[in-house]
């Protein structure tokens, strides 16, 4: 291959690929973030109430750690597939990583009344 047609298969040529975003990690991302929104309405509904949290808030957060966890292990099984764009499956775990640590901030907060 001589230098002139290297060069012009690089200018001119398109590379087409297979890879998709894994359904895994798009479903991670979306748990992640129903996940955020309703973690963050709570604690700001219970500040709003002064801190007097509603029993149905305290429900919402425990199936929010369901979701988080759920989100978490999805996005982990889509990372593991090969030839797969990783952009979902990154956030996914991002944003449920986060909703856990922030669960776990709130319960030891309640716990140890910081």
């Amino acid at each position: 291959m001589n230098r002139r047609n290297h060069r012009t298969s690089r200018k001119g040529g398109y590379i087409f690929t297979a890879k998709k975003h894994p359904e895994k990690g798009i479903m991670s991302t979306t748990l992640g973030i129903i996940s955020v929104i309703s973690i963050a309405a709570a604690v700001y509904l219970s500040y709003r109430s002064a801190g007097a949290a509603v029993t149905q808030y305290g429900a919402a957060v425990f199936l929010v750690t369901l979701f988080s966890l759920t989100g978490l292990i999805l996005g982990i099984l889509s990372r593991m597939e090969k030839d797969r764009y990783y952009l979902f499956s990154y956030l996914g775990i991002g944003f449920n990583t986060v909703v856990l640590a922030m669960i776990s901030i709130i319960l030891y907060a309640g716990a140890y009344g910081v």
